[in-house]
């Protein structure tokens, strides 16, 4: 099965060396785009609560900084791969370069899961993390954010350990901190709400209104349910939202055919995004296998969960109606996936484009921290605004201009401009 042998670093290659031939990159340039500037791996001794000691894998992965400091998530999962994080922090580059940031692509990781640890060994795996990279991190180097199974409380955590071994305040080291610790309003909802304008415009372009159209969505973390929150305030209907149940180690889809309420469903959701399934059917859920959302009858697909979702096999579910995908998660489709949504004509958003609400309000963040002058929310989800838009209307008018899917129009745009940055630099 195509899930088994998934490699994303080889997926995200596979992407870049398709482009690189359409621009026709000299070779050095694409040896040095096609694989990170510096790795590493490192492991992190944690004292337990009952006083015995579990060592733990972590990762950081600095793709490329020909642009800016490298910016990117540092994700706790039990299933995170070396090959998962060189791919995130390969997709970070492009991501930052699309929106015409001045930042290149990062990512880090711990092979963990928080679920069995208690805040106190949570609180020493993130100082452990900080104090095995510390020399290689920094406000104008590497600036990491939350991710995967991270917050804001772990992300204070690490930047309080980096302060304190550097002996200097530094809040531009690190994003997504709390809001009156130096975190920015609005990024709470920046990721789910930038995958929305690009929906929005992308439903302009089609001439289709938002209220005639019905939905999918993959995940109920803090993208999907943001994304569906400002989804169902243009007009839209979200029929289903899926999620991952910790208990069952399964994932499940629920749906109500005349929408869902998202309220209610965030009142029965645990803090990793986890529905409540008997609560759920009580409201009048149905409750269906994981990867029903892809077939349902609806106009547009939001995967907002992990990568490698939409791939060969269940590309083939995808129901007759659909006719935009808007990719809140990095990386969900595979090559393989992609070359069946091109046939079918299925206007796809790609993810680095999608959702880079977040490392665009990441940097936001950044700058007021660096400013020490901090905006209202209305100031930072209107610049949001504009930068997605504006992102995205480029990114369109190319595809349509050159007849290239909107994937490769934006792979075209990014790589482009890191090239050119790298080249400017005398690198290459």
């Amino acid at each position: 099965m195509e899930s088994k042998t998934f490699n994303p670093f080889a997926m995200a290659q596979h992407q870049f060396d398709q482009v690189a031939d359409l621009l026709d990159l000299d070779v050095p340039t694409r040896d040095l785009l096609r694989a990170p500037m510096r790795e590493f791996h490192f492991l992190i001794p944690v004292r337990m609560d009952d006083g015995s000691v579990r060592v733990f894998r972590g990762y950081r992965v600095q793709h490329n900084d020909a642009r800016g400091p490298c910016k990117g998530g540092i994700r706790f999962h039990p299933q995170e791969t070396a090959d998962t994080v060189r791919a995130l922090a390969m997709w970070m580059t492009w991501k930052c370069a699309v929106v015409d940031i001045p930042l290149g692509g990062g990512k880090g990781g711990v092979v963990c899961d928080p679920h069995n640890l208690s805040q106190r060994e949570q609180e020493r795996l993130c100082r452990g993390w900080i104090r095995q990279m510390a020399k290689n991190v920094g406000p104008l180097e590497d600036v990491p954010a939350p991710d995967v199974m991270t917050n804001p409380q772990h992300m204070l955590w690490m930047l309080d350990e980096y302060e304190t071994i550097h002996g200097k305040k530094y809040p531009g080291f690190i994003t997504g901190k709390p809001v009156g610790m130096g975190g920015s309003l609005g990024r709470t909802e920046a990721t789910g709400y930038g995958v929305i304008y690009t929906l929005r415009e992308a439903l302009k372009e089609q001439d289709i209104r938002p209220e005639d159209t019905t939905a999918a969505v993959q995940g109920f973390g803090n993208v999907s349910q943001f994304a569906v929150d400002l989804y169902q305030r243009l007009g839209g209907t979200v029929v289903c939202v899926s999620c991952w149940d910790q208990a069952d180690q399964t994932s499940y889809t629920f749906r109500k055919a005349q929408g869902i309420h998202l309220a209610e469903l965030r009142e029965i959701t645990d803090r990793f995004g986890g529905i409540d399934k008997a609560k759920a059917k009580a409201m009048g859920y149905d409750v269906l296998p994981g990867d029903a959302w892809i077939a349902q009858d609806v106009d547009i697909l939001i995967p907002a969960a992990l990568e490698n979702q939409v791939n060969g096999e269940t590309v083939q579910k995808i129901g007759p109606k659909v006719r935009i995908m808007a990719e809140g998660a990095n990386g969900p489709t595979t090559p393989e996936a992609d070359a069946f949504m091109k046939e079918r004509g299925i206007f796809v958003i790609p993810d680095f484009l999608a959702n880079a609400g977040g490392v665009t309000c990441s940097y936001f963040e950044q700058v007021q921290c660096n400013m020490n002058y901090f905006w209202e929310k209305d100031e930072v989800l209107g610049r949001l605004d504009q930068k997605m838009t504006s992102a995205f209307l480029a990114v369109s008018d190319l595809a349509r201009r050159k007849k290239l899917y909107m994937r490769d129009a934006a792979y075209v745009i990014s790589i482009s401009r890191v090239a050119q940055a790298s080249r400017d630099r005398g690198w290459v």
